[in-house]
């Protein structure tokens, strides 16, 4: 099974393919979509739509994990963050491509075994499962494949595959 993770953002959205196979995970690439701070908001909408839609097609994943939105104490970033998040859910929906949705707790919990991990432990980790030669850069890719590696370990979950959503 193929898997799309996605940490959104206007500036940078990090996106990171995962393959799962039962317990197995392996790599299957990762980077990100940079857009620039003096285009219009729905121009950098519009790109981010257009990479990620491209990825998709390209790609072909099975299912696209994405974190649910969360912040607790500056709004302002919160509402980009959304718009780009659901940009992402657009181009899944309209590519037909089951999505799965995780708190930033669970995905820390699943990639590290615990739910307030720091971003160095989920980074090392993300490392360490993937067998890469080196972390992945910029962070912003290496929690589009945290988030993956969640995704994946619902993906394979009995509860999904016999089509309950989680």
């Amino acid at each position: 099974m193929l898997v799309l993770g996605i940490d959104p953002g206007t500036a940078i959205c990090g996106f990171g393919f995962v393959e799962s196979s039962g317990s197995r995970i392996r790599g299957r690439g990762h980077g990100v979509i940079t857009t620039s701070p003096k285009a219009r908001t729905e121009d950098r909408l519009v790109k981010i739509y257009d990479e990620l839609t491209e990825l998709i097609k390209n790609n072909k994943p099975d299912i696209m994990g994405i974190e649910q939105l969360f912040f607790n104490r500056n709004v302002t970033t919160a509402i980009p963050v959304g718009q780009a998040r659901g940009v992402a859910l657009l181009a899944a929906a309209k590519n037909n491509l089951p999505i799965a949705e995780q708190t930033p707790l669970q995905v820390k919990q699943a990639v590290t075994g615990y739910g307030k991990a720091t971003k160095e432990q989920v980074i090392y980790m993300v490392t360490k499962l993937l067998n890469l030669k080196t972390a992945p850069k910029p962070d912003d890719a290496a929690d589009a494949l945290a988030v993956a590696i969640a995704t994946a370990y619902i993906a394979e979950s009995p509860a999904w595959r016999n089509g309950f959503a989680l």
